[in-house]
This record gives C-alpha cells, structure tokens and sequence, in this order.
C-alpha cells in the first residue's frame, strides 16, 4: 500500500496545563484553538551525523547519527485574537460593558477598550468662533474621551489632505454637545467619569478651534487670520470601547507554551484512489513565538506562520514509551458498510433467491478484485 499526500491539515491545539486565556479559562486538554483555515502544513525531521575519519584521504569510517529533531509548520491564511495568544504569547484583554444611548456605560470596575480615532470635518463658523461638528453619524456612535492623557488635536489640511496647520490642544471648556445641527453653543459639556464626552444619538458633539502659537510674527493670535469657514479640519482623538472590543498585549516576558497537536489530513492510495484518513500527533509542541504581519497595497494578503518544535513525550493511550510525533493512518475498508438500507435503496432484502443478509455482507466486505478472481 502506496499513499500521496496532497490535502491540507486541520490542526487543534490542547494546552498541556489549565490556561486563562482573557476572560476564558480552559482545563488541560481542553480544545483551545481550531485550525481550519491553513494554506500549507509540514512535518520536517532533520539530524546530524557525525563521522570517525582516518586512514589515508581522510575517508568517513563509521558514522553516528543524533541530534533528532522534527518541526511542523503551519501557515494559516486567518488570524484571531486566540490564535494570535497561542502563537505569540499575548495577552488578550476583552472590553466589558454594554452600549446604551450615550454610548458604553462608564461605570468604574468594567475595564474598557480606548481606541485612536481620526475624522476629517469642515470648519463651520458660529458666531465669532470656528468649530469643528462631528455628527452622531460620522462618529457611528463612538463614545469619545478628553483627559490630559489624551487630549484632542486639531489640525487643518490643505486642498491636497496635507497638514498645514497644527492647532492647539481643545480643551474640556472648548467642547460643546449641542442638538443635532444647532447653530447656536451654550455651554462646555461636563465631561463624565474618565474624561468621557456624553454625547445622545441626538446630538453633535462641537470642538472649539484655538491657535495660540503666535511667537511668530507671520501670524497673528486670531485664528480667523489663518482657517477660513469650509476648511477641512482633522480631529485625533480617542474612542472607548465595551463589550465587542479586544486588545492583545505583547509583553517581554510572555512567550507562547506547550500544547498537545493533533493534525488530521488525507492519504490517498495508489492502488484505488481513495482517500484514507491520517492524523499525526504531537503530544508535546513548543510553538516557536515568531511572528510577522506583513501589511502591502498590494500583492497577497498576509499569512501567519506557526513553527513548533516537537519534544518527547507520552500520547494519550500509550504511556510506556515516549515519541516525538505519532502518525495514524486509518483505512475506512476495514469496517463492513452496511449496504442493505432499506429505506434508502428500496429493495428487499431477501432478493436473488438468497435468504440471509450474511450473504451481502460477506460479498460487499471483499474487494472487486477478489470477486473477478472466484476468490
């Protein structure tokens, strides 16, 4: 029996110890991550060979093989956040808090999510002032925050989208919540706990814009010397973030550990092309924590490479012997197929004059090339 080796593998990975994964905790063995969506997968064994040497020319004599090593490699085309801890290491921290009206609750103790956020505005002229209106719309419900940790920029463009003038930081009196359209400001909104901006589906959050940075004489204190009404204005700010938002925290002293793989794949057979299932099993894999995200205009998308070491140790249903890797080949003729289904086939069972399905099953449990022989 000859096999080819063509198809994919399907990998899961079971953590040899209990791990907490963010706000998941998963026993020994559990199933922590599926891989489903590989491009490529390798089993590679190396070793070295070293050599007794002499005699005239130097020739090999006798020769020593060790330093055994196997690697399975796995290129997946997706990545999740699970998937990016076990191959790195990374922590995962998962926003908590449910979104209401005015955007995620901020009650104290549920940890959020702050995210960088930009919006490119038109200055709009409201009585003597420039503002910049960020609808509910534009900011598609974003809860944003001011604090002195993350303060909130202006910045003008030109026609091009280039930056042409860098305006002062808007302060918490330089932030309006208006109704939506409003041309009027009453005002500074009161900033809620942890700098959050409450700002209802109803309304439009106004930044005042301030130039202050008059030290050079080409330019004057008054900002309406230097942004006129229609410009484009881009706001850096931040968002926070509840349930729905996760953050992976890659630290210098977290690596990705031991797992217990097994990888199922397809055999094909010479003989009859059929497709016989395998499985290899790596009872202990160290995942090497390397990785690259490879990030181009252009080009295929970015793959994520896992690279494990194998290491000796015992499979699950063998306890007297430690291997590397394990490799089953299971062959789905070994067990006889129930042919005779009534209500699929529709015929009786007692048919050609034969009064026992024992016969059946004896005939379809051989091969067609037993049966062409008389056998």
């Amino acid at each position: 029996m000859r096999f080819g080796v063509r198809e994919i593998c399907d990998v899961v990975f079971k953590p040899l110890a209990a791990v907490d994964i963010g706000n998941q905790h998963f026993d020994a063995m559990q199933p922590v991550l599926y891989l489903d969506t590989a491009k490529t997968s390798t089993l590679e064994g190396a070793s070295t060979t070293v050599y007794a040497q002499g005699g005239k020319g130097n020739p090999r004599l006798i020769g020593w093989d060790g330093e055994k090593t196997i690697t399975f490699t796995i290129e997946d085309a997706l990545m999740s956040p699970v998937s990016f801890h076990v191959l790195s290491g990374a922590g995962i921290v998962k926003g908590v808090g449910e979104k209401t009206a005015n955007g995620y609750d901020n009650t104290d103790g549920k940890q959020k999510i702050y995210v960088h956020q930009t919006y490119d505005l038109v200055v709009e002229a409201i009585g003597q002032d420039l503002y910049a209106r960020l609808p509910y719309d534009v900011r598609d419900g974003a809860t944003l925050i001011a604090t002195k940790e993350a303060p909130i920029f202006a910045t003008i463009l030109d026609s091009a989208g280039a930056q042409s003038l860098f305006l002062s930081a808007v302060k918490d009196a330089e932030i309006f919540v208006v109704d939506a359209g409003a041309s009027t400001v009453s005002s500074a909104v009161t900033l809620g706990n942890r700098g959050i901006i409450t700002a209802a589906a109803d309304k439009d959050i106004l930044f005042k814009l301030v130039y202050a940075e008059g030290s050079n004489s080409a330019y004057t204190d008054d900002i309406a010397d230097l942004v006129k009404s229609g410009a484009t204005v881009r706001i850096d700010c931040y968002a926070v973030y509840g349930a729905g938002a996760q953050e992976l925290q890659i630290d210098a002293k977290s690596f990705a550990g031991y797992y217990y793989i097994e990888a199922s794949t397809l055999f094909r057979d010479e003989a009859t092309g059929q497709d016989f299932p395998a499985e290899f099993i790596i009872p202990r894999g160290k995942i090497q924590s390397n990785f690259t995200f490879t990030m181009a205009a252009s080009g295929d998308p970015s793959t994520f490479t896992f690279t494990i070491d194998a290491f000796p140790a015992y499979t699950k249903f063998n306890k007297t012997k430690k291997v590397m890797a394990a490799l089953q080949i299971i062959d789905p003729t070994a067990a006889k197929h129930n042919y005779a289904d009534h209500n699929v086939l529709g015929h009786n069972a007692y048919r050609d004059d034969k009064d026992s399905e024992d016969y059946y099953d004896d005939i379809y449990g051989k091969s067609i090339f037993t049966q062409l022989s008389g056998e």
